[in-house]
């Protein structure tokens, strides 16, 4: 298996353990980065949830196109998050646009 693939992976579990956990511990950062408890910011903390768990288990067990759907819709949502807040001043978009560009490299090394 790629070593991108293992990179993308454990990048996600990197960012995603310490932003579920302040989510779920309603730290002080989160209310600046994801805004106010809401029941929004609990939907987007169950997708975030997926994402490590899916990140988990295709850690263990590798599958090139699971991988690759899950990269994927990650590309997507996260470049959206630019065009859907506008700016470049949240921490949210800057972290998801970095992501964004290693699971591109790791999408075109699984191509």
């Amino acid at each position: 298996m790629h070593a991108m693939i293992y990179i993308s992976l454990a990048l996600n579990l990197a960012v995603l353990i310490p932003v579920c956990g302040g989510l779920l511990a309603k730290a002080a950062w989160t209310d600046s980065a994801y805004g106010g408890p809401s029941a929004a910011r609990q939907i987007l903390l169950s997708v975030y949830l997926s994402i490590a768990l899916m990140s988990v288990l295709l850690l263990i067990r590798p599958d090139p196109r699971m991988v690759a759907t899950l990269l994927l819709v990650q590309v997507v949502y996260k470049l959206a998050t630019l065009l859907l807040v506008g700016t470049l001043r949240n921490p949210v978009v800057l972290s998801n646009l970095g992501i964004s560009l290693v699971h591109a490299v790791t999408l075109a090394v699984i191509w």
